[in-house]
């Protein structure tokens, strides 16, 4: 009984971890802020959030997370992520859903670059982020 108490308590702050929250502009370092702007000069009506230890910041459209780009404290670039319909998604993507969340739709997708110039995709399904690469075969589940 004691087991299941403890890890009903602590499976929220554990998942807690790991997921994103929203942070006040005033938290986010300098050096993210200012790199957000050399790099993206026309952002506006940003919202930041913390994920990892990094800093991501959102705006555009009408969620205001049509582009999302993620700096380290330090202000270095990770990544951006850029929302698409998940009929842009690689056609192996679909696939791959199909057969392993059978009836799930994706909520929502996006095309990732990460700094080296690397190419992925993001499909929600769930509430979880799967991965997959430029040919849409799956890589991981984020």
């Amino acid at each position: 009984m004691k087991k299941i108490i403890l890890s009903t308590l602590l499976f929220p702050a554990i998942t807690g971890l790991a997921m994103a929250q929203k942070v006040k502009s005033a938290a986010v370092p300098a050096a993210a802020k200012t790199a957000l702007m050399k790099k993206y000069p026309a952002a506006s009506h940003i919202t930041w959030e913390k994920e990892k230890g990094n800093f991501e910041a959102n705006w555009g459209g009408k969620s205001g997370e049509d582009m999302s780009v993620q700096f380290t404290p330090a202000g270095e670039f990770l990544e951006q992520v850029v929302a698409i319909s998940p009929n842009k998604l690689p056609a192996g993507v679909a696939v791959y859903v199909k057969q392993h969340y059978k009836g799930a739709k994706i909520t929502e997708a996006g095309k990732v670059t990460d700094a080296k110039g690397a190419t992925m995709y993001e499909a929600e399904i769930k509430g979880k982020d799967l991965v997959f690469n430029e040919k849409g075969s799956f890589l991981k589940t984020d």
